[in-house]
């Protein structure tokens, strides 16, 4: 990574807009954007159905509901001779190692996939966590959805819980600790575009 290239990661509540806003933060500043399309490069890099990273990615399975059933995260990726090629930690570790290369190679911005923990040990990396109350999120998947409010309420806590479990895993730390990150926002009290006007701002001022 030059001193010129950075990375913006995004790890954002269900319903809170950080796709979007991540989204018109990529667009604004000229580079990338990675969110579902890094399933894509991993499945290129690897060799592994695009499909089975859609069904790992972000999705906890029983054994990570269970922190006695962590194994060591991180790592080497592991070859397709071994049994457990196709394992939830493998497929990890190819999406690390895609966003390990993109931040080597260019500026950009990256929605979830636990990219904060990934790139923990490079410069010029904006950790950016996007979250706002329970209501609000639910009124947002509502409208976007087509569902009940109390539908969309279910949906919200049970995608938050599943990413909460899958970030737990691979880093062993807490989804919502804002020690994790750079900057807290809550879109519910500024809104998508003030929440980009405030990210560019931060980036200005930490890469200056």
């Amino acid at each position: 990574m030059s001193e010129q290239q950075f990375v913006i990661t995004i790890a954002r509540g269900y319903g809170s807009g950080g796709r979007t806003i991540g989204k018109m933060l990529a667009a604004e500043l000229g580079i990338h954007f990675y969110d579902r399309k890094l399933l894509r490069l991993a499945s290129d890099d690897s060799g592994i159905n695009e499909s089975l990273f859609g069904l790992a990615d972000e999705t906890p399975s029983l054994k990570m509901l269970l922190p006695i059933a962590r194994r060591e995260r991180g790592g080497e990726v592991i070859p397709p001779d071994r049994d457990d090629f196709i394992s939830n930690e493998n497929l990890f570790r190819y999406q690390a190692k895609v966003i390990t290369e993109l931040a080597k190679r260019e500026s950009c911005v990256v929605i979830g996939r636990c990219a904060d923990y990934v790139l923990r040990d490079f410069p010029n990396v904006l950790r950016v966590f996007i979250h706002a109350p329970l209501d609000f999120c639910a009124g947002r998947i509502a409208e976007l959805n087509d569902l009940s409010f109390e539908a969309a309420k279910k949906v919200v806590q049970v995608t938050d819980k599943r990413r909460a479990a899958y970030y737990s895993y691979f880093t062993g730390s807490a989804w919502t600790n804002a020690e994790n990150y750079d900057l807290c926002l809550d879109s519910s009290a500024l809104g998508d575009e003030r929440c980009v006007r405030l990210i560019r701002e931060y980036l200005r001022i930490r890469i200056s």
